[in-house]
């Protein structure tokens, strides 16, 4: 069964940085892609960031490259939200998600096959 599990959330003050760790269980990466999400209390859901199991391709959501950086290590089975510069905007609950279309569809579409429970981040002085 496929399993995405984020970690790494927390409390953190304006321009400070974290990076997020999602674990994946149950599928290949090479035939996925993992995205990640954000939605702040009140607000719709944002996409941040997706990367392509198969060849390590990246993509952003609208605003969001540049203090957002995704990577993966495959042998580990893990896929990484690294963010610099944080904003109290940045405030939500992260969530990341897997599916078995592109990037750009599942960026644009947030239709994801499974997603994890997501972790809080908290910007403020």
């Amino acid at each position: 069964q496929a399993r995405v599990t984020e970690s790494g959330g927390g409390f953190v003050q304006p321009g400070g940085s974290l990076r997020l760790s999602c674990a994946t269980s149950g599928f290949t990466l090479d035939y996925k892609v993992i995205a990640w999400f954000r939605q702040a209390p009140g607000k719709e859901r944002e996409a941040i960031s997706c990367i392509a199991g198969s060849d390590g391709a990246t993509y952003y959501g609208d605003g969001m490259r540049g203090r957002f950086t995704i990577s993966m290590d495959k042998a580990k089975n893990m896929v990484y939200l690294q963010m610099n510069t944080l904003e109290p905007e940045d405030t939500a609950v992260y969530y990341c998600a897997v599916d078995g279309l592109g990037c750009i569809a599942s960026l644009r579409t947030q239709q994801m096959d499974y997603w994890g429970q997501g972790t809080q981040v908290t910007v403020s002085s």
